[in-house]
């Protein structure tokens, strides 16, 4: 073992089906109580516990520090895995993925050692970054003062998802001496803190996505991280979550669809067959459904390859190789987000064309895919990306690799 493996160890990858059998049974759990989570609205702080207890949250650390030592790819197909039995969970973990991802990007230290620690130990990490009201884009209205030895944290953030579930949560600040955009790593449990489930959207409902208030909050002082430090291909990291949730979705839907078409014996006097399961037309639709999540997930999963080539050249030594690795990792995870979304929502709406009127009722819960769908595609819009990416490809435009969104200052 080399001297650069003993102080930095890579996650490089382990063997997949050892690392997924750890937590197919949890997802199985997850995946037999999604249906009533979705029609009560519940929170599933009881599955997001079970994966915290089995380590889920530590599958990117490297195995020499307690982790699963997992590859970007390896990550994101355990998501896909996740993200069909309830896509909630993993978009109310994206936050805490990215944090780790940067703090596995950080140079070795002790204090990122400590973080390896604490989510081996099952430490969660919620995100805090959009703010909505009369809030200019480009401006942070949250702000981190100097308090002592450490710091005090004061503002508002909207669409934290995942934090009201979280031991941290990782805040985009302000800080008040110098006005440097920072990461604010607090705790989530402390009287500063309060959460609220005030996300009303049609979709992806149970994701924890609502408002966190900070009144000074406490953070300390080496918790507070310059973001121009953070990891340079965190959007293609955030938008492959969303995608690994599109592909999950996708699969779920199809094996609800071939669930109702094999157990339905209503047939209609004008269909093809006995039973709808040998109806030529019914096999047909679930065929284009089972095609359309087939190159949905193929695609979510090419793209988290450029990711990986991203991470490991975050440490090879040469800055050219690493900035051709995250602008590949950037256009592709765009080019994915351009054509998962529309298959991923055709298929969620297709999948209707195999059954009957009873299917579209509420106890089914099957329109939960086309809306989780279309949630979760309403991310980052798609619009933009595809002319992101085809300004790379005919001007060689290098995408952004950090955006923001607020009020327009005309």
């Amino acid at each position: 073992m080399t001297e650069q493996h003993v102080i930095n160890p890579l996650s490089t990858g382990v063997d997949y089906s050892t690392l997924a059998a750890r937590f197919r049974p949890i997802f199985q759990r997850i995946a037999d109580g999604a249906v009533e989570r979705e029609q009560s609205r519940t929170l599933p702080h009881e599955p997001i516990q079970w994966l915290k207890e089995a380590g889920f949250g530590a599958v990117r650390v490297p195995v020499e520090y307690g982790g699963g030592g997992a590859s970007l790819p390896q990550l994101f197909e355990l998501l896909i895995e996740l993200a069909e039995a309830d896509s909630n969970v993993p978009q109310a973990l994206r936050g805490h993925f990215a944090f780790a991802e940067d703090r596995l990007n950080a140079p070795p230290s002790s204090g990122r050692d400590l973080w390896f620690k604490r989510f081996v130990d099952g430490d969660i990490v919620g995100c805090a970054w959009t703010e909505i009201g009369d809030v200019a884009i480009g401006d942070v209205v949250t702000q981190v003062s100097p308090d002592g030895d450490g710091w005090k944290l004061n503002g508002e953030k909207f669409y934290s998802t995942g934090s009201i579930f979280a031991d941290w949560i990782d805040v985009y600040a302000q800080r008040s001496d110098t006005g440097g955009d920072v990461i604010a790593a607090t705790r989530a449990r402390q009287p500063g803190v309060v959460h609220s489930d005030d996300w009303d959207g049609f979709g992806q409902r149970t994701t924890g996505s609502g408002t966190s208030r900070f009144t000074d909050a406490v953070v300390d002082a080496e918790n507070v991280i310059d973001f121009a430090s953070r990891f340079k291909y965190q959007t293609a990291f955030y938008q492959l979550v969303l995608l690994a949730s599109l592909a999950g979705i996708g699969r779920a839907a199809l094996r609800d669809v071939a669930h109702q078409v094999r157990s339905r014996k209503r047939i209609y006097s004008h269909g093809n067959a006995a039973h709808v399961s040998q109806d030529a037309q019914v096999q047909q639709v679930v065929g284009e459904v089972a095609a359309l999540v087939y190159a949905a997930e193929a695609s979510a999963l090419r793209a988290t390859l450029p990711a990986q080539r991203a991470y490991l050249a975050r440490f090879g030594g040469d800055d050219a190789a690493e900035r051709i690795a995250n602008v590949a990792a950037e256009i592709e995870s765009a080019t994915a987000q351009v054509v998962v979304s529309g298959l991923i929502q055709r298929a969620t709406s297709e999948l209707f064309n195999a059954l009957g009127a009873s299917d579209v009722r509420q106890g089914k819960a099957l329109d939960r895919h086309w809306r989780n769908a279309r949630t979760v595609s309403s991310h980052n819009p798609v619009i933009y990306k595809a002319r992101i990416v085809g300004d790379w490809v005919v001007n060689g435009v290098e995408p952004p690799f950090v955006w923001q969104i607020g009020n327009g200052r005309g």
